[in-house]
């Protein structure tokens, strides 16, 4: 799985500058802006089918069938580059056909974690997987940056094809003692609105995904790394100082994990850590807007990374520990719409800021608007800054007409 995703972590990279070198010099940011679109309409109309896909079905043979699709389509992404054939609108084409699969292999993925543990060591396999996804997303756009400058940028995408094999071999001899399928659920239109319901009515859970949702879409600076690199910057087209920038984030939230992998269980006040590390992660983004030195961009990136991966843990705790098995594809299919579907529609909606106004103000905003949001929910939700070790998560609040 390490190998798969630093593969993905390096395709996402290449394919935000593989787009500025596609499209207009004038029009980076809303060619920026496009890729989030493609990605995020997926996420959001395929997910919710995902996870009831992943609560119907042997989970290990549908992720085995979804990342054989996923190396197939990075390899159709290699040769056409390689070929000269792929123009900017089919880049997108498949960058969303890429987004759909994405939408039934993450909640399948996510919610087989919980199974293969038991309870009492849920904490340190969360922080364990954040550790291996974060290191992924160190090594895959830092490679990403050396294979674009020494072999071409058609090298990413094959490399990221191959890394799917390692995966489905995993998966392939994966004992069945190790696998708990899910039977109980159906992909249907009821199915889905019960994960549905389930999520809104406990008020942890609804308030822990909104935050992750607002303060992704204000504060996602990472899509307009390549237009920062090549004009706030001036650096051209420096892939190796852009994978290194791409990076930082990963390396601040990798180093956040090698700690959090001991110290999450011991973590008392949950719900004042939660809040307070996506408070650092906004201060850390308008930071990042608001210099135009390097390695100043660098440290804000690591720190906003190392926030990110704090909350990460604790907001994956609060789901997980409340999610009964048999409701947690469907649980986390509603997580990926928020989780991921935030990210995309921010880069969306930097894209367009920074066309207008300049990515510097476009992210720096962003970080105003993820700390706003972030006190809003506080308020709104007192269970969630409240929230200790160990408190029950779910204890469903209905009838106060709360927003979150």
């Amino acid at each position: 799985q390490l190998v798969s995703l630093c593969g993905s972590m390096m395709q996402s990279a290449t394919i935000l500058w593989h787009v500025t070198l596609l499209c207009e010099p004038e029009s980076k940011g809303a060619a920026l802006a496009m890729v989030g679109a493609v990605k995020v309409v997926p996420i959001i109309v395929c997910s919710l089918i995902g996870g009831a896909v992943a609560d119907t079905f042997d989970r290990r043979r549908l992720l085995i069938c979804l990342n054989l699709l996923l190396g197939a389509l990075a390899t159709w992404i290699w040769w056409s580059t390689k070929q000269g054939s792929l123009n900017l609108v089919g880049l997108y084409t498949l960058a969303g056909a890429a987004s759909v699969l994405n939408a039934f292999e993450a909640p399948a993925r996510m919610a087989l974690v919980p199974t293969l543990v038991p309870e009492k060591d849920l904490p340190h396999a969360i922080s364990l997987n954040m550790i291996l996804f974060q290191g992924a997303a160190v090594g895959g756009p830092a490679l990403a940056g050396v294979v674009m400058a020494w072999l071409g940028l058609e090298w990413c995408y094959l490399l990221n094809a191959l890394s799917f094999v390692g995966v489905v071999l995993a998966l392939v001899s994966m004992r069945p003692r190790e696998i708990v399928r899910s039977v109980t659920a159906r992909v249907s239109l009821s199915s889905i609105a019960e994960g549905l319901r389930f999520v809104w009515r406990h008020d942890l859970i609804r308030s822990s995904m909104l935050l992750d949702f607002l303060a992704t879409f204000f504060a996602s600076a990472v899509g307009l790394l390549p237009m920062v690199t090549q004009d706030v910057l001036g650096l051209g087209n420096d892939e190796n100082a852009y994978g290194l920038l791409v990076a930082a984030q990963a390396i601040g939230a990798f180093a956040a994990s090698l700690v959090l992998a001991d110290v999450t269980p011991r973590i008392v006040s949950r719900g004042r850590v939660l809040v307070a590390s996506v408070l650092v992660y906004g201060v850390a983004t308008i930071a990042f807007g608001m210099t135009t030195s390097y390695w100043v961009m660098f440290a804000c990136l690591a720190v906003s990374g190392a926030a990110d991966t704090v909350s990460a843990v604790l907001r994956n705790l609060i789901r997980q520990l409340g999610t009964p098995d048999h409701l947690r594809g469907r649980m986390s299919s509603v997580n990926m719409v928020f989780f991921m579907g935030g990210p995309q529609l921010g880069e969306l909606e930097a894209g367009l800021v920074a066309q207008r106004f300049g990515a510097p103000l476009s992210i720096a905003t962003g970080g105003i608007g993820c700390v706003l949001a972030t006190l809003w929910i506080a308020a709104k939700t007192p269970r969630l800054r409240s929230y200790r070790r160990d408190d029950p998560v779910l204890e469903p609040v209905l009838g106060e007409g709360r927003a979150a």
